[in-house]
């Protein structure tokens, strides 16, 4: 796996950049990657974060959408809206967590 450095630190990414290692990545190192993709982090936005890294340690996986909708209790509206036009994918990277199954 590649590494980059974020925020002066080295990071180990796949070839899209999504982090490969679940424990490199921390609530700093989440505002830099959003900062990169052009979105400012507000607490809603940490909800869905958070939520997000949760779940994946416990299902072993990225959650979809869906998941964060119906699980997460974030409407899909809203994440459209925090997360403008492929929010799965952006949610994931701010995150440090794997593409979910299925994003293109």
């Amino acid at each position: 796996m590649p590494v980059t450095t974020i925020a002066d630190r080295d990071v180990h990414v796949d070839d899209e950049g999504f982090l490969t290692a679940y424990d490199e990545w921390d609530p700093e190192l989440g505002k830099q990657l959003a900062a990169q993709i052009g979105i400012d982090l507000t607490d809603a936005h940490w909800k869905a974060i958070t939520f997000l890294r949760a779940d994946y340690a416990a299902q072993g996986e990225t959650a979809t959408l869906r998941r964060v909708s119906t699980v997460g209790g974030i409407p899909t509206k809203e994440l459209f809206q925090l997360f403008p036009k492929k929010p799965a994918k952006k949610m994931a990277y701010i995150a440090g967590l794997p593409k979910p199954h299925g994003c293109v």
